[in-house]
């Protein structure tokens, strides 16, 4: 049976009309795979998929994600990045996992509700736990490098952070485009996260950053918020990784509009 594959341009580009044509067939693709930006089981019998190919500097590996997590794209890595994802093959040949070992930031966007005032925000929770550089430990270090930077822990949502000063949230085109931090040295700032395409944000989002001008950001270790359809949904979930110790948070100017 066909699968219900999008391959974009670039990656046609990329891996040639000929295995394009035979993942669009059904021949190459797989039905069942774990998404790559969400983690989460994908059938692409059932389900629009988007095939995502990560490039190294000389490894290349085809993903695939739900096409309401990410669209078809090219995404440039690491060569160090890649090799994750070469190692977990199974001795028989098929991959375990065919993305990159290193942890991704996810973002959401949404509007929580402080002392009356609906606030822009955004909602950072990483697919897989983030470790310090260099540690060879299991565990997940994502909130305490955060408070190293500056974030404080929120117990609750009751007030609005404090600003986290050299960092700002870039706003262009009415897209949202990275997360910037301070750069080393007092250079300029540099990319914290990034989108690999500009991700869009509501009408009413967009209104409220250009009112307060700035944009609020809360981080959680995976696992503490998940992705969430509704933004009511949103709030009760941040309410209970905030009362159950798992969210820092910050405010940040606006770095273009």
């Amino acid at each position: 049976m066909p699968r219900m594959l999008d391959v974009s341009d670039d990656v046609r580009a990329e891996i040639g009309d000929e295995e394009a044509d035979r993942l669009l067939a059904g021949e190459n693709a797989p039905g069942s795979y774990d998404c790559t930006s969400c983690r989460t089981p994908g059938d692409s019998e059932q389900e629009r998929t988007s095939t995502v190919l990560f490039i190294g500097d000389e490894t290349a590996v085809l993903a695939f994600a739900h096409a309401t997590c990410l669209p078809s794209q090219v995404v440039q890595v690491t060569e160090e990045q890649l090799q994750g994802a070469v190692r977990s093959i199974h001795p028989d040949g098929a991959p375990a996992d065919l993305v990159p070992e290193q942890a991704v930031l996810g973002v959401t966007s949404g509007l929580v509700l402080i002392h009356g005032e609906l606030h822009p925000a955004l909602v950072v929770e990483p697919t897989g736990p983030i470790v310090r550089p260099g540690s060879t430990d299991i565990g997940d270090d994502f909130l305490p490098l955060l408070i190293e930077q500056g974030f404080m822990p929120a117990t609750e949502l009751s007030s609005v952070p404090p600003v986290l000063h050299g960092w700002s949230v870039l706003l262009a085109a009415g897209q949202l485009h990275a997360v910037l931090q301070p750069g080393s040295g007092g250079g300029a700032p540099v990319a914290w996260w990034q989108a690999h395409q500009a991700l869009q944000v509501t009408d009413s989002w967009r209104a409220a950053a250009n009112k307060l001008q700035q944009v609020l950001l809360f981080a959680a270790p995976v696992g503490s918020i998940g992705r969430q359809p509704r933004e009511d949904l949103l709030r009760d979930a941040l309410d209970k990784a905030a009362a159950n110790g798992k969210l820092v948070a910050a405010a940040m100017p606006l770095a273009g509009i």
